[in-house]
Parts: C-alpha cells; sequence; structure tokens
C-alpha cells in the first residue's frame, strides 16, 4: 500500500488503517487516514466526464479498480487482506458521480489475491468476483508487453484531492509521466526498496499530480499501439501525495499479466482481448438549429460482422446537450439512435454508447450523425471512435 510517509494513492492511509480495523471487510466509508498507512488519490486532477472511462470501479472498502471481465474486477493485493470466499464488498460501475442514481452495484463473493505479494517477487494485484455479471460491461485490458510502460500515463479515481483530505464524490483523472527506476529510487530514501521488476514509478517530480488515499487499486492507463486504451499499472503505494521528488509507485501489470489472465480463467473469466480503434479526430462544425453533420470514420480489417457490443465514443462540445440528437450510420445507410433531443442543460457530450450492430458488415465507412435541433446553443464533434 502507499505509505503516507512518503507518498499515498487514493486507497493508501484510509484503506490500510481500514483493512486493518476490519480484517478486509467492505465498509460504507474509510476512516480518517492513518499517518503510518498508504492511501492514494487523484491530486491536481480534472473531474471526468460520464462515461470517459467506463471501466473504472469505486470498491466500498474505499479502493479502486478496472472491470477485466463482466465478473471480475482488477484491484491491488492491499485493498484485501486474504484469498477466499468475500461477500462483504461492493463494487459500483457506470458513473462518474458516486451517487448518480443510475450506478451499477454488484456484491463480491470471492477474492483472489496475489499469492506473492508478501514476498520479494511483489505483485500488488487482485481479482474480485462479483455475484453476478454486469453484462455488456466496458472492459479493461490489461498490457501482456514491458512496451507501453513508458510514456504518459493517465489515471483516474475518487481518491483525496489533496494530502489526508477527504475522499471524491467525483472520478477524477489526471496524466502522469514515467520515472524510471534510478530516477525513482534516488528520488528520496523512501523508495530505496523499489522492486524494479514488479513496480512502475509515475508521476511528476516538480510535484503537484498524483494518486492519493483512496486511489488504490485503481488503474494506471495509455492508449495502445491500435488507440485503445490498455492498462499498465495499479495504484500500489507512494511518500505522501503529490509531494516534490516522490512519485507514485504502482504495480506492473505486465510482469503479473500471465498469472492474472491464469487466475481470471480459474474464477471462470476470460480477459477480453484489445479490440481495434478506427477514430477521426477532426473537429466538424455543428450549425444551430440547422441540418445534421457527418464525421467519418472507415474500418478495415476487421473480419465479418461488426459485434452486439459496438462501442461508440464520442466528444461532442456543445453549450447545450439536450438539443443534440446523435446517430450512428452503418456503410449499409442502416441508422442506429444513440441520444434523442431533451430538456437537458448540461454542456457536451462525452460518452460511449454500446450498439448492437451485428447485422452490419464491419468493414466499411460508418458516420457519426449529429443535428442540434434547438436554437441559440453551439458547438462542435471533437472526435469520436469505433471500438470492435
Amino acid at each position: 500500500m502507499r505509505n503516507t510517509a512518503g507518498k499515498t494513492l487514493a486507497l493508501a492511509a484510509g484503506v490500510v488503517a481500514m483493512l486493518a480495523a476490519f480484517g478486509g471487510q467492505a465498509v460504507a466509508a474509510p476512516p480518517p487516514p492513518d499517518s503510518g498507512n498508504l492511501t492514494p488519490m487523484v491530486v491536481g486532477g480534472t473531474q471526468a466526464a460520464k462515461g470517459e472511462f467506463p471501466w473504472m470501479v469505486r470498491l466500498s472498502m474505499g479502493c479502486g479498480g478496472s472491470m477485466l471481465t463482466d465478473q471480475l474486477v482488477l484491484t491491488a493485493a492491499h485493498c484485501v487482506n486474504s484469498t477466499g470466499n468475500n461477500t462483504s464488498i461492493t463494487a459500483t460501475y457506470g458513473v462518474a458521480d458516486l451517487q448518480d442514481t443510475s450506478r451499477i452495484t454488484r456484491t463480491s463473493t470471492y477474492v483472489h489475491r496475489s499469492p506473492t505479494y508478501d514476498t520479494s517477487t511483489g505483485g500488488d494485484w487482485a481479482l474480485i468476483k462479483l455475484a453476478t455479471p454486469i453484462t455488456g460491461a466496458a472492459l479493461l485490458p490489461i498490457a501482456t508487453t514491458k512496451a507501453y510502460d513508458t510514456g504518459v500515463f493517465t489515471v483516474a479515481g475518487w481518491g483525496a484531492t489533496a494530502e489526508n483530505a477527504g475522499q471524491s464524490r467525483y472520478l477524477l483523472k489526471a496524466n502522469v509521466d514515467y520515472i524510471d527506476d534510478t530516477t525513482c529510487k534516488n528520488s528520496d530514501p523512501y523508495y530505496a526498496d523499489l522492486k524494479p521488476a514488479a513496480e512502475l514509478c509515475a508521476g511528476k517530480l516538480a510535484g503537484g499530480v498524483d494518486t492519493c488515499q483512496g486511489d488504490s487499486g485503481g488503474p494506471m492507463f495509455r492508449r495502445d499501439n491500435n488507440g485503445a486504451w490498455i492498462q499498465v499499472g495499479i495504484v500500489s503505494h507512494g511518500n505522501g501525495c503529490a509531494r516534490p521528488d516522490n512519485p507514485g509507485v504502482y504495480a506492473e501489470v505486465s510482469t503479473f499479466a500471465t498469472a492474472i489472465n491464469q487466475a481470471a480463467a480459474n474464477l471462470g473469466g476470460t480477459p477480453q482481448p484489445p479490440g481495434k480503434v478506427f477514430e477521426n479526430l477532426t473537429n466538424v462544425n455543428i450549425p444551430d438549429a440547422g441540418s445534421a453533420v457527418f464525421s467519418n470514420v472507415t474500418v478495415s480489417g476487421v473480419a465479418g460482422n461488426a459485434p452486439s457490443t459496438l462501442k461508440v465514443g464520442v466528444d461532442i462540445k456543445h453549450t447545450y446537450s439536450g438539443d443534440l440528437v446523435i446517430d450512428l450510420v452503418a456503410p449499409d445507410g442502416s441508422t442506429y439512435r444513440m441520444k434523442n433531443s431533451s430538456n437537458s442543460s448540461t454542456p457536451n457530450v462525452v460518452t460511449t454508447y454500446t450498439v448492437n450492430a451485428s447485422s452490419e458488415v464491419a468493414n466499411g465507412t460508418w458516420r457519426l450523425k449529429v443535428q442540434d435541433v434547438y436554437s441559440q446553443d453551439t458547438g462542435y464533434v471533437d472526435s469520436w471512435k469505433l471500438t470492435f
């Protein structure tokens, strides 16, 4: 877990204290962070939109997690205390605001904790099996190669927004930089025992951006070569939150990918491989109370038909989202309505829709159709993508 003597990730301090007090059992809310424990949360971040990271999970013991399969949540070993039957954890899925009434919840039935976590090998990961699957859940594939263990990563969580502060009601996100093992180990005495084969360091050496108390177990992720999100780390520990020269430490997922996938298979879930992503990043202006506009994506190299769970990610900037009608148009001209107009005054539409397009041939030109049907407010299509 993250050590508050240094960094704490969104789950570090509060979770450790909580686990000690409750034996790893889930509780409604974590106690105040304890200075001797680890706790992570996103410091220096911004609020994530609903659907922006649809595979994010909040766990009732005060940790984060991600959907590996429709019935398995990947989290940190330090968030649970043992392998075995466990019906005490509640997982919340499908929302950015934890008080959103559309949230989906499931209780746990079993926990698998990495058997090497407490050894020199390391391995701060665990799987939580849910009582029933979340049908159609968005999944976050894990990296199976070290090729993605560098660059700029994204972190997200409901942890504290400052060291020893309270937990966030809203999902926050931030970008953090890869920090090589040597730089990390030399940054502060706290990192002297870093396990290079099992842990990744990331953050901002100048400070100000980090995971913190309550973010533990959540994913650190980036785009793969197909443009799809892939998980490279699990929020593990650190020396405080967002302190200068004190990076966050993350379990290196690629090192344990084989063990994670084998455990998932043993629990009755086969992780989904990364899907192919096709994206259009060109802005398209949407005329006020005007005719529909289109943005095209050409799909190639996908065998057979589109899936019944075709993911359509949209990022539309608009001052009044209720004005918009949004459709997906298949290569043969068939239209799938994804959003009707409404009286919602909330700005922007940043979300992922799921479309049953199994009757459509996958390859060809797909079009996003957007129309503003009321006057006064304007906007534009920032980007959109299809994930097969």
